[in-house]
């Protein structure tokens, strides 16, 4: 039986023509509540299966999210690309993931590719210097992490300055004066507004900065991991650290501990896995990378319902865990 057969079946059952029985397949708003309710338990009583590759012909894209992030490998993206599967699975959506490696070329070639398999939408952690290139396209598009300079779309973030200032300021409260700072490039935006934010802390709490203690390029764990075996190896050596990435703390708190030097304060940006179990446990800034992605996945459902809602920029709560490492003293 061919799967229009199959729907007119679904139709008649629920009591509704054949094009009503073809909207609520497609999850088209217009449909009343009551109505879609009928046609979707008509569909369970026929245990009615759909036909992706058709119904993707019919409406002219495909029921697939495509979700193009920095690194597949990364903690962070990681646990947004889980939150991400989970919720849109919930509305019969899959979610076709690739990684840009932070190279502008690479991410529009993967976007172009999203687009030719006629994704319903696009969730993007833009890795290029403009994307005016993408305002053109007629997708439903929500960003992740951080903007994309030249394109107009929704954002779901964090204040990543507020979270670093607040990070520093909770080292200082504490007593310590020589905070470093651990962490990824200032040309990602993310990066750049920590950076600032520790900068600012120091500055508001009238603490004298040394850009001796600020390693701003290790993007990998074992560059900061170096830096880090350089800062307490070194003269002038910190009491504290703030470790402006994941990535980072995969490196720095290793290597205190083979240091044994676990005596020096350490506030962590986002947590992970076994953060917990150190001794001492480790205080984090919570990237909430679980909420960034639900909350991109809402976002991006509802744009899909309706595409003239106006464009926002979320941020997400961020809150300190402590731990035990944030709250050492001098």
């Amino acid at each position: 039986m061919s799967g229009a057969s199959r729907l007119l079946d679904v139709a008649n059952a629920a009591g509704v023509s054949l094009r009503t029985a073809s909207r609520v397949l497609n999850d088209d708003p217009r449909v009343a509540p009551d109505t879609r309710h009928r046609v979707r338990a008509a569909m369970l009583d026929l245990r009615f299966q759909p036909d992706a590759m058709a119904r993707s012909l019919r409406a002219g894209t495909d029921t697939a999210i495509g979700f193009v992030v920095e690194s597949i490998a990364d903690p962070f993206f990681a646990e947004v690309i889980d939150a991400v599967e989970h919720q849109l699975s919930r509305h019969d959506r899959s979610v076709l993931v690739t990684s840009t490696r932070r190279d502008g070329g690479r991410e529009r070639d993967a976007v172009e590719r999203m687009l030719q398999r006629r994704v319903a939408g696009l969730l993007l952690c833009p890795a290029g210097d403009t994307h005016a290139w993408l305002d053109t396209r007629r997708v439903p598009i929500v960003l992740v992490d951080r903007p994309a300079p030249g394109l107009s779309a929704d954002l779901v973030e964090i204040d990543d300055y507020r979270a670093a200032f607040d990070g520093v300021a909770h080292l200082i409260a504490h007593g310590h004066q020589r905070i470093a700072y651990v962490g990824d490039t200032p040309a990602i935006p993310t990066s750049a507004a920590r950076l600032r934010g520790y900068r600012d802390a120091l500055a508001h709490h009238r603490v004298e900065a040394d850009e001796n203690l600020v390693n701003y390029d290790c993007p990998t764990s074992r560059a900061a991991a170096q830096a880090v075996s350089a800062l307490i190896g070194g003269s002038g050596r910190p009491t504290a650290i703030l470790s402006a990435t994941t990535r980072a703390s995969l490196g720095v708190v290793p290597a205190l501990h083979s240091a044994g030097r676990t005596d020096i304060a350490l506030v962590a940006f986002g947590d992970f896995p076994m953060a917990d179990a150190l001794r001492p446990a480790v205080t984090v800034v919570d990237h909430p990378g679980h909420e960034i992605g639900r909350v991109a996945a809402a976002r991006l459902l509802a744009r899909l319902g309706q595409p003239g809602l106006p464009v926002e920029r979320i941020q997400v709560p961020v809150r300190i865990i402590e731990r035990g490492s944030g709250e050492l003293h001098p």
